[in-house]
């Protein structure tokens, strides 16, 4: 457990946090005039290693050799030149602190963090961190690495959970949820969708897949699994070819075969480690996947309409009609898929180069 110091004079800056994995879709910029959730639970924080916000330097002017170095292996069309290792904390776990109102930035609803730091130290006015929560955005608190310091508590560590014990009490992300959009004249208005989350995790495991492919088609599991992957997979892979196979594998899962080419696998939520298998699939190509999706793949939680007499509370979801599903196949996250695959090497590979430039180019549009 950690609390956050400001660097200029001391002062606590957070509550007792813990350190966790960074989510997957912490750069996810979702619809227009969503209102998204706080991204990260309340007592913990991520670091993240790249790079976040202004200043920003154009692709032409970032020299080949820096960018590899910095963890990019094809174009961009700009890069943060911010410094890296933010750690990223819910709004509500800031102390002594406040809004610095010049820094809004060019948001419409809230704060998007585009002039830089928008959040001073009480005691000394240090630009420490920076607060966004516009629409469309997961609301979020990044403390900066070069006006914070991360200090240790005693006697407050824990282990992380095994891969057993997450297999048995993770929590689930189902894949469709209502979202919220600001409210017009006619109040806050939601609507039936794909989850977010999802999207991100899958533009993320996608990027994976394609790599893991070699070019070959791929094949998927059945069901949810397909619904999610199976048609970006056959439109941006060649047909004809003997297909890979990917299958579900993880904690308390059988086995998989030995002729399997790539795993769907869980990653630690507190750790960010990738479960890895031992035995014959060993050297399979392992495609990460945020624990609660891939507690969904494996186990869909199955819906059963319970009767019920009298009038419904008003909090109350209904369970007569059934939900909705989204009005449209889904769609990986563009963003989340592309910031994924220039930070692997393969992208250097002639075949996946030309997926990501027609994807700059708007021909895969349908597909994210």
């Amino acid at each position: 457990m950690f609390v956050f110091l400001c660097a200029g004079c001391g002062a606590e800056l957070t509550t007792l946090l813990s350190q966790v994995s960074l989510p997957v879709h912490a750069r996810q910029k979702y619809g227009n005039g969503a209102q998204l959730p706080v991204l990260m639970q309340s007592g913990t924080f991520a670091v993240d290693p790249d790079p976040w916000g202004g200043p920003w330097r154009m692709w032409d002017e970032i020299d080949p050799g820096e960018a590899e170095a910095r963890g990019i292996y094809a174009p961009v069309h700009t890069l943060s030149d911010s410094t890296p290792g933010a750690s990223v904390i819910a709004p509500g776990d800031i102390r002594g602190t406040r809004l610095i109102p010049e820094k809004r930035g060019g948001a419409c609803c809230g704060l998007d963090g585009a002039d830089g730091p928008n959040m001073a130290c009480e005691a000394c006015d240090l630009p420490v961190a920076t607060r966004v929560d516009d629409c469309s955005l997961w609301q979020v608190l990044r403390l900066s690495s070069d006006a914070v310091h991360r200090v240790p508590v005693d006697g407050t560590h824990s282990a992380p959970l095994s891969w057993a014990e997450l297999a048995e009490k993770g929590e689930k992300t189902p894949p469709f949820e209502p979202i919220a959009t600001w409210g017009g004249r006619l109040g806050p208005n939601h609507y039936w969708s794909w989850s977010p989350q999802w999207e991100a995790a899958a533009g993320h495991a996608l990027a994976h897949l394609l790599t893991a492919s070699k070019g070959q088609p791929v094949k998927v599991p059945n069901g949810l699994a397909a619904d999610v992957f199976q048609r970006a997979l056959d439109a941006l892979l060649p047909a004809g070819a003997p297909k890979r196979r990917a299958v579900l594998a993880g904690p308390g899962r059988p086995s998989p075969d030995s002729g399997v080419d790539i795993l769907l696998v869980p990653v630690h939520p507190q750790t960010g480690q990738t479960w890895t298998p031992a035995g014959p699939t060993a050297s399979a190509y392992l495609v990460p996947l945020p624990l609660g999706v891939w507690l969904w793949l494996v186990s869909p939680q199955p819906y059963f309409p319970v009767p019920a007499s009298g009038r419904i509370p008003q909090d109350v979801l209904r369970d007569d009609p059934l939900p909705l599903l989204p009005n449209y196949l889904f769609r990986a996250d563009r963003g989340t898929f592309q910031h994924t695959l220039v930070r692997l090497p393969a992208v250097r590979s002639p075949w996946l180069r030309t997926i990501l430039e027609n994807l700059t180019h708007g021909t895969s549009a349908d597909l994210f």
